[in-house]
């Protein structure tokens, strides 16, 4: 039987994280955006409420949340703002890779000493030369006894110059395409690694995004995943896990730029009445609302399906392209709904419309999203 309720549990885990999301974070997002500013306080005291590493499981020190429950999180954050939401949504990216095909040996080695503290992981897949098409990159990775030595440039990294922990995509061979990919878990503080400067970016401004060097770093062959020459494989599968999070990221701002239109609409007098009364309005909103609570139940199949242990590749690609694109539509409505004030950093809108853009573009273009979509459906 269907059910769209959340358990009791999942009631107080959502009023956790909302009352977190607008006690710490809302009251600063403005700040962080105008100054570009990356958090760590606002790390620490995620982790002492016990979310950011919430998605580990409880053997490694962290809260063995499921994937629903980690989008009903991330909804929260998004809503409160989408930069923090971003980097404290990559440690559960950065951090899926070991988690899916590391070693049980290795994950004993790393997880519980990177849970037991506020540290962020990285996920190191795009390079500059290699966006939507990964199996392009040029990093590399040679074995030399019992190392890997890598080199290579990661491309707008979030979390590039914070995180403590990276996972890396290189290649052994670069003749193979992506059957040469492999992946690799990188410690920051390994000699050799080194950042670009930080971004200068028109939204998701509070979150750190770099470039990651890599020069002559040298890591221990056990800390390669999987097989060896799987990391595609291995990236893919870690898409298809964290795609659901951010879709439901998005809806946070959706939701945000809802509440903010809906809230104006009632209190703007024009015409002798407020705005609210004008159908033209009301049937923006409807909209709006509409495409809000769709784009939450795409996210929320995608992560149950996970949950369950099947295959969510077409259903996660279409929860983050609906939900990236509804943030974008419902946030420009938004802007629209408030006029001229919507333009203005006096209002929140304005940042949620430039926050929004970006979800139709990282994790996949939505363009991407689409090719994925349809292969699934023409398999």
């Amino acid at each position: 039987m269907v059910d769209f309720n959340l358990t009791e549990e999942q009631q107080r885990l959502r009023d956790l994280a909302r009352d977190f999301a607008q006690r710490e974070i809302a009251p600063v997002a403005v700040e962080l955006d105008r100054e570009q500013k990356f958090s760590q306080a606002i790390v620490d005291k995620y982790f002492e409420i016990g979310l950011l590493h919430s998605v580990v499981p409880e053997e490694y020190g962290g809260g063995g949340l499921s994937s629903l429950e980690g989008c009903v999180v991330a909804e929260e954050l998004g809503a409160a703002c989408a930069g923090v939401a971003s980097y404290l949504g990559a440690n559960h990216l950065g951090l899926t890779p070991l988690l899916i095909a590391g070693s049980p040996e290795l994950k004993k080695e790393l997880l519980p000493k990177h849970c037991a503290a506020p540290h962020l992981a990285a996920f190191c897949l795009t390079e500059p030369g290699a966006g939507s098409d990964a199996a392009s990159m040029r990093s590399t990775a040679t074995r030399d006894g019992d190392e890997f030595v890598i080199n290579g440039t990661k491309h707008f990294i979030t979390n590039g110059g914070v995180a403590s922990l990276y996972s890396v995509f290189a290649s052994e061979d670069l003749t193979a395409g992506h059957r040469g990919i492999s992946c690799f878990m990188v410690p920051a503080n390994t000699p050799g690694v080194s950042h670009g400067k930080k971004e200068d970016k028109m939204g998701q401004r509070a979150a750190d995004t770099r470039e990651v060097i890599f020069e002559n770093v040298r890591v221990p062959a056990r800390y390669r995943l999987g097989k060896g020459r799987d990391g595609f494989k291995i990236a893919m599968m870690t898409l298809d896990d964290s795609r659901a999070g951010v879709g439901a990221a998005a809806v946070g701002i959706a939701r945000a730029s809802l509440e903010a239109a809906v809230a104006y609409a009632k209190q703007r007098v024009q015409f002798g009445k407020p705005i609210a009364e004008l159908q033209g309005i009301q049937f923006m909103l409807a909209d709006m609302a509409m495409r809000v609570e769709a784009a939450r139940l795409l996210v929320w199949q995608a992560a149950y399906r996970h949950d369950q242990g099947l295959r969510n590749t077409k259903e996660s690609a279409i929860a983050k392209c609906f939900a990236g694109d509804t943030a974008m539509q419902v946030s420009t409505d938004a802007v629209q709904v408030l006029g001229g004030y919507g333009y203005m950093k006096d209002y929140p809108v304005e940042k949620y419309m430039r926050d929004a853009k970006l979800h139709q573009i990282y994790e996949g273009t939505n363009q991407i999203q689409r090719l994925v979509i349809a292969n699934e459906l023409l398999r």
